[in-house]
This record gives structure tokens, C-alpha cells and sequence, in this order.
């Protein structure tokens, strides 16, 4: 009873040395009663993934509904609107070229010239996909804008083929504010009952998910060894290196030259707000912070704070879309795919638009990633490895989409025309 107590980061550190050593006494063969603890390892990771699965449809369509519908209701879509959205668009497309830039440079799915695969313990046959992301040429970007714009919408979901699916509901979003004030608040109110719903069944599947790691992880140390944590070492710092470069480069080069502000002081400002994303892992249980801190600390107008923030809590994910990318990025390494210029670019295209819809809770990239695999045509089970440091690269992707929910609401501020933006003043905590 102690260990369901404890959180749930706890609660998966323990099951993951609990795995490497379960996974190396049991090895393949040994059993019980003729049924081998590698089977059962085996069953019950694929549970949990296929539990993940099943909330990728519904999940993806109600979030961003809701969301978009939140922006196309608001009155303050106008000039505000369009620059907080520019915003987020932009940095969010900065932190994915990041974080391809960094994983095609480290390449942490391939160890010694060779890809990770076997060492990870992957055993789907690559034969399978391979056609699906290989020999492409850029001519086939344009496929990627076509599969925006399925003929049956139903049949796409069913298929696989999430951008179609994201692209509707995009415009579903949007058009259904502009219908009859009695309709729209029907369907809307539907939508965000399917949203919290949603929430609370992933709320539901991640409280298994420390035995999910513990199969997941313990079938691949009982199969291979330490030998599948040197690539998931290089795929944790490649995440770390990228988080780092977008947040101590990227996001301060735009608030010195764009918002004209120095970047020191307003990391001073948004203190406590950071250090409540980092512990908590969840931008919407910071937002009241982050908003305090702005505020009171960087001097924004309530007018823009209480518009561009809350907005950011939805919309803004650049530290989960980077995420997606180099997670996406680091398992076709391991199985040894060459990813072409249209298939990296269906990449970006999807994490872009994927990060529009992740719920702002813990884990929630986890669905994304699948999306993401799906539409490439790569197999799921490589979440379950990715799993394994998913908890510690989420407080800090977290924290790294709070800097920018941040930085977005000082330089919006600016924009406007506002004063006292940081300037020289006591700082309040």
C-alpha cells in the first residue's frame, strides 16, 4: 500500500529497477508452471500500449476542437489574436527544427555504425514499413498536403491517418463558432464533456503505467542485457541537448531582439513558475503561477496575460513537439530507416500540429508519439523503451513550454505597446 502512496515518477523509477533486475534473473526460458516470465512480460506491455492506442482517436479530436473553438470564440481574436498565434506557431516550428537538427547530428538510434534494433530489442520486421518511409523524394510533399483532406473522414481515423484527422477537426474547431449561438454551445459543451473524459481515462491507464514500464523494460534487459541502455542514454541527452538549446538560446535570442527585454531578468521573474512545472510536470497545473509571475514580477496587463497564457496551457507545447520530433526521429534510427526530406518534413508537419492538441498533464505526449509513428508507419513498441526516461524529459520539456508560454505573454506585451515590462524594479516573488 506504501508504494500506491508514493507519485507516480516514484512509482516507475522503483518499477524500473525492479524490470532490470527481474529482466536479468528471468533471462527468456524461466517460468512457472510452464508459461515463461517473458511471455508474461511480453502480455502485459503489449496491454498497456494498446491501451495508449485506444486513446489516440478520441483524445487528439476533443482537445483540439475544444481548443480551437476556445480561440475562434473569443473576442479578443483580432490583432492580439493573430500575433499570439504567429507566436506560438513559430517557436513551436523553431523547437522541432531544434530537435531534428540535434537527432540527425547525434543519431542516438544507431550505436557503433549500425542501428539500435537488436540492442533495444525491437521485434517488429522491418520489412513490414519500410516501403511505407522509404525510397521517397521530395516530389511527395505534396502527399503529405493531400492526406490533409481525407474522403472519408471515418475511414482515416480507422486507417491510421491522423493529419487528416487533425486537419478536420482543426476546422471543425473553428466553423463551430460560427454557427447559431444555441447549437454552438451544444456542440461545444459535447466536446469538452469528451475532452474530460478522455483525461480522466488517460488519468486512469497511466496510473498502470509503472507495471506497463516494468513489463515493457524487463522484456527488453530478460532479451538483451544492459546492451539497450547505451542508446537510450544517447537518446536522453540528445532530448537534453536540443530542450537546452531552444531554451537558453533560441527563446532569449527572441525576447532580446524581438521583445526587446533582457532575458536574465525575466528568467529571474519566472522563478517559482519554472521550478512548479519542472516538480509538477503540467503547464495547466502552472498556469496560475506563470500567470502571477508575469504579471507581478514581469509587469504584463492583466488584458494580455489573461489571454496569451491560458491560450500557451493549450497550444503551445514547444517542448513536447521537439520531443516528438527526436523520439519519432530516434526509433526509425533504430530500425534503420532513411528518412527522406518528405518523410522528416511529415514529421515536423505532424509534431507541429500534434502539439497543438496534447493535454497539458503529464505523459499526454506519449499519445502524440503515437500519432506521429502511426502516420510513418513505424511500429508503437518503441514507446515502451522511451517510457523508461519519458518522466524525467517531461519536467523538463514542461518547463521548457511554461519559458515560452512566458516569454510569448512579455513580448506580445511589447508588441502592444505596453510599459514597465521589466524594467528595473524590485523583484517580487
Amino acid at each position: 500500500m506504501a508504494f500506491l502512496r508514493l507519485k507516480l515518477h516514484w512509482q516507475i523509477l522503483i518499477a524500473l529497477a525492479l524490470a532490470v533486475i527481474a529482466g536479468l534473473l528471468t533471462g527468456t526460458e524461466a517460468g512457472l508452471f510452464g508459461v515463461t516470465f517473458y511471455s508474461v512480460f511480453d502480455f502485459v506491455g503489449k496491454l498497456f500500449l494498446n491501451a495508449l492506442k485506444m486513446l489516440i482517436v478520441p483524445l487528439i479530436v476533443s482537445s483540439i476542437i475544444v481548443g480551437i473553438a476556445g480561440i475562434g470564440g473569443s473576442q479578443n481574436l483580432g490583432r492580439l489574436g493573430g500575433k499570439t498565434l504567429l507566436y506560438y506557431m513559430s517557436t513551436s516550428l523553431l523547437a522541432i527544427l531544434v530537435g531534428l537538427m540535434v537527432v540527425n547530428a547525434i543519431a542516438p538510434g544507431i550505436v557503433d555504425g549500425q542501428p539500435a534494433k537488436d540492442l533495444i530489442g525491437f521485434t517488429t520486421d522491418v520489412s513490414t514499413f519500410e516501403d511505407q518511409v522509404a525510397g521517397r523524394g521530395a516530389g511527395d510533399v505534396i502527399e503529405v498536403f493531400l492526406r490533409m483532406v481525407p474522403t472519408n473522414i471515418v475511414a482515416a481515423a480507422a486507417a491510421g491517418q491522423m493529419l487528416g484527422l487533425i486537419f478536420f477537426s482543426l476546422l471543425y474547431g473553428f466553423f463551430m463558432t460560427r454557427i447559431a449561438a444555441g447549437y454552438a454551445e451544444v456542440q461545444y459543451n459535447f466536446w469538452q464533456g469528451v475532452f474530460e473524459i478522455m483525461l480522466k481515462i488517460t488519468d486512469l491507464i497511466m496510473r498502470f503505467a509503472p507495471l506497463g514500464v516494468f513489463a515493457l523494460v524487463a522484456k527488453v534487459v530478460a532479451s538483451t542485457g544492459f546492451d539497450a541502455f547505451v542508446p537510450l542514454a544517447t537518446f536522453f541527452f540528445s532530448v537534453l541537448a536540443a530542450l537546452a538549446i531552444h531554451f537558453l538560446v533560441t527563446l532569449p535570442l527572441l525576447l532580446y531582439f524581438v521583445g526587446g527585454v533582457n532575458p536574465v531578468r525575466h528568467f529571474k521573474a519566472m522563478g517559482s513558475a519554472l521550478l512548479t512545472a519542472f516538480s509538477t510536470a503540467s503547464s495547466s497545473a502552472t498556469l496560475p503561477i506563470t500567470m502571477e509571475c508575469v504579471e507581478k514580477n514581469a509587469g504584463v496587463s492583466n488584458r494580455t496575460t489573461s489571454f496569451v497564457l491560458p491560450l500557451g496551457a493549450t497550444v503551445n507545447m514547444d517542448g513536447t513537439a521537439l520531443y516528438e520530433c527526436v523520439a519519432a526521429m530516434f526509433i526509425a534510427q533504430a530500425y534503420g530507416l532513411e528518412l527522406t526530406f518528405a518523410s522528416q518534413f511529415t514529421i515536423v508537419l505532424i509534431a507541429l500540429l500534434t502539439s497543438i492538441g496534447v493535454a497539458g498533464i503529464p505523459a499526454a505526449s506519449l499519445v502524440a508519439i503515437s500519432i506521429i509513428l502511426a502516420a510513418m508507419g513505424l511500429p508503437v513498441e518503441g514507446i515502451g523503451l522511451i517510457l523508461a526516461v519519458d518522466r524525467v524529459l517531461d519536467m523538463m520539456r514542461t518547463a521548457t513550454n511554461v519559458w515560452s508560454d512566458s516569454a510569448g505573454a512579455v513580448i506580445i506585451g511589447k508588441l502592444e505597446g505596453e510599459q514597465g515590462i521589466l524594467e528595473e524594479q524590485p523583484q517580487r516573488a
